[in-house]
C-alpha cells in the first residue's frame, strides 16, 4: 500500500482501507505512535482514524501502583 505523503488529506476509501490498517497495528499493541509512524500520519491524524475505525483507546501510562502497596511486594 502506498504511504500518503505528509500533510494530504486522505479520504474516501483510501482513508478507510488506512483506519483499517491503523487499527489492525494498535491492535496487536503499537502504540498510536508507532502505528502513526507506521502508516506515515501525525500521531492526531492517527487518533482521529483509530476513532473512525471504532477502536477503544488504551489508557494511557503504564500499571500505577501506590508506593508501599500490596501490588509492589
Amino acid at each position: 500500500m502506498t504511504r500518503p505523503t505528509p500533510g494530504s488529506q486522505v479520504t474516501g476509501t483510501r482513508r478507510q482501507e488506512l483506519a483499517a490498517e491503523a487499527k489492525d497495528w494498535y491492535l496487536q499493541g503499537c502504540t498510536i505512535q508507532s502505528t502513526a509512524d507506521r502508516i506515515g500520519r501525525s500521531y492526531g491524524a492517527t487518533r482521529v482514524l483509530l476513532l473512525e475505525a471504532g477502536v477503544k483507546l488504551r489508557p494511557r501510562g503504564g500499571m500505577r501502583t501506590r508506593f508501599g502497596s500490596a501490588d509492589r511486594r
